[in-house]
């Protein structure tokens, strides 16, 4: 089992799903790209955790959420 993600998070990557749902990808690496473009975040490993999150999710077919 994973750990469970912190609330700021999917509330974060669900709306940015939710804003641009045609930008990102199943690709981690282009997704994170696509976070720093598209907020503010600063931290690092935010940043990695919410492009992560929403990876997750397009990896499994759920964007609409």
């Amino acid at each position: 089992m994973g750990t469970v993600k912190p609330a700021y998070i999917k509330v974060i990557a669900r709306e940015l799903l939710r804003k641009y749902p045609n930008e990102f990808t199943g690709n981690f690496d282009e997704n994170k790209k696509k976070v720093m473009e598209l907020t503010n975040i600063t931290s690092k490993r935010v940043r990695n955790r919410v492009a992560g999150y929403i990876t997750r999710k397009v990896n499994r077919g759920l964007t609409n959420v």
